[in-house]
């Protein structure tokens, strides 16, 4: 078994839509399906992405009207989680459309799908791991076999509806010649559901400070490749730009004034990113990376002349830490909070009078010290009710004495994740080789092929990765470059993600995946996601020269 199996579809659509999708249409792989009414297009490839988990489609071409009105129900459906969702999506689908030529349009023209109907079966709007996001989405005309001319979404959970709005988007085409919003290829049946429960972006605000503007951008662009955990890596030991109410010195450690963040602005993110379906799981990186801290509170450095790791020698350090958790736990609800607890290096804590005498009367190695300032950062998280993440240098160095709770977050290379579920551990994969979107010359291929269950055949294993996530470290990223540099390559972790690993995985991908990547990357760019070409030597460059946007 893999992990594709992990979650329930919704109920199936209504038993008629379904058998009138199977007789209209035909099952297929992931080559056989397209929209050939573009020339330049190759007809065979289906153009979704990420690529759905069970699709059929027919022939034919349906016309969308700009009036396209919601239809609700099921005790979910009527959530304004769907209902603002609705609105986007509407904006987006028919954003050519100016109001002079819609007036026309609309004297002149019947339309074959004039309705969305969403039908969500839950009204529980909590976002956590493992939320439901599969849905059914059928798009079909009125005709003598079908008294339905509309598109229906179908999930258990609001989030699901997201995700299949999200699709149905996908299927809108404009087209230039008659200047409407057509379906090719309908009827579509759809069901879907997501691989991992865990799809993930790393976001860096303390190498480089990111309006919230530009986040909020990020979140949105995020949706459209179906990913849900903006990792926010708020703080390290460049700045530390959020506001902390319990210990309100600790922003002296922003860059300027300027650059910071406030409680507000957190707020904001955070349930900025659930009305798109995302959770945010903070990261405070202990007991290194944490010079900024020192800013505000001197006293949190070992000395002066030596700044990092945090001083382990003082119960100080723990309240602060304690302070942040509690702070941050009215802002984050996710379940998952990240203790860092990547690249410690102790020579501050040998070479300092204090801190090394304190190790002496604990008889503690510097090692030693790490593992217990480790565990203690997690014991006062586990106590805010959150479940700690920590990276695999942690696993590395003394998994025995981990919390059994602990989420391994692997980076350094392959074969943490294998060695993590075997003893009982979840996993997380970002293995830097392939999934650190700073490395810009790592090509779409090598990031699209990188498998988060490599080495792993136990089937009780496998469901133990939660999944994985692209990260955005920010040395040289910034509100000027951050998005060329997360897209398009991101994308092609998302799909690995969400669709079935035996689909994805067979083929030649420069011809099954390549030009659907382009695709998706162009409708970044039509959406106003500034998306790098896909097939430059390093990433993010512009393009090298004349051409087409799907060609790049």
């Amino acid at each position: 078994m893999d992990a594709d199996s992990r979650q329930q579809g919704p109920r199936p659509l209504f038993a008629f839509l379904c058998i009138y999708s199977l007789i209209a249409s035909v099952p297929v792989d992931a080559r056989a399906l397209g929209l050939n009414s573009v020339s330049q297009l190759d007809g065979s490839l289906v153009y979704l992405w990420p690529l759905p988990s069970n699709f059929t489609f027919g022939d034919y071409t349906l016309s969308v009207d700009p009036d396209l009105s919601l239809i609700v129900s099921g005790s979910g459906g009527g959530s304004a989680i769907v209902r603002e969702a609705f609105e986007r999506y509407r904006a987006i689908i028919f954003k050519h459309g100016s109001w002079i030529s819609m007036l026309k349009l609309r004297v002149n023209m019947v339309y074959d799908l004039s309705k969305l109907r969403i039908v969500v079966h839950s009204d529980n709007e909590e976002l956590q791991l493992g939320v439901d996001e599969s849905y059914s989405l059928m798009v079909a005309r009125s005709d003598d076999r079908s008294i339905i001319g509309e598109a229906t979404i179908e999930a258990n959970s609001v989030f699901g509806a997201l995700r299949g709005l999200e699709t149905f988007s996908q299927l809108c085409t404009y087209d230039y010649l008659t200047k409407t919003v057509q379906v090719y290829k309908a009827p579509w049946y759809i069901q879907d559901q997501p691989r991992f429960s865990y799809r993930g972006l790393l976001l860096d605000t303390s190498r480089h400070y990111l309006p919230v503007g530009v986040i909020k951008q990020i979140i949105e662009s995020m949706s459209y490749a179906k990913l849900n955990v903006l990792h926010w890596h708020i703080i390290d030991e460049e700045s530390f730009p959020l506001e902390v109410p319990s210990y309100p010195n600790l922003w002296k450690g922003a860059y300027t004034k300027w650059e910071r963040y406030t409680v507000e602005d957190a707020h904001e993110i955070v349930n900025f990113a659930k009305m798109r379906g995302i959770n945010v799981m903070a990261e405070v990186d202990v007991p290194g990376h944490a010079e900024s801290w020192g800013a505000g509170y001197p006293d949190l450095w070992p000395s002066s002349t030596c700044k990092e790791p945090l001083d382990v020698a003082k119960n100080f350090t723990f309240d602060v830490i304690s302070g942040i958790l509690a702070d941050m736990r009215k802002i984050f609800p996710f379940e998952l909070f990240h203790l860092g607890g990547d690249e410690v290096h102790t020579d501050c804590w040998t070479s300092t009078p204090h801190v090394k005498q304190w190790l002496q009367e604990h008889n503690m190695t510097a090692k030693d010290a790490y593992q217990y300032f480790v565990l203690r950062a997690q014991q006062i998280a586990i106590s805010k009710n959150w479940t700690p993440v920590n990276w695999e240098e942690t696993f590395n160095a003394f998994a025995k004495k981990l919390s059994p709770q602990t989420v391994v977050h692997n980076w350094l290379g392959g074969g943490v994740c294998p060695k993590a579920v075997a003893k009982g551990f979840r996993c997380i994969f970002s293995n830097q080789g392939y999934w650190y979107l700073d490395h810009l010359d790592v090509p779409w291929d090598e990031v699209y092929n990188a498998e988060p269950l490599e080495g792993i055949e136990d089937a009780s294993q496998q469901l133990l990765v939660l999944g994985g996530e692209v990260c955005m470290w920010a040395e040289r990223a910034d509100a000027s470059n951050v998005q060329q540099t997360i897209w398009p390559r991101a994308a092609a972790a998302a799909e690995r993600l969400w669709s079935k690993r035996e689909v994805i995985s067979t083929g030649n991908i420069t011809l099954t995946a390549l030009p659907r990547l382009h695709y998706f990357r162009c409708l970044l760019t039509r959406r106003g996601i500034p998306a790098a070409p896909v097939t430059n030597k390093y990433a993010r460059q512009p393009p090298i020269g004349p051409g087409s946007c799907y060609e790049q």
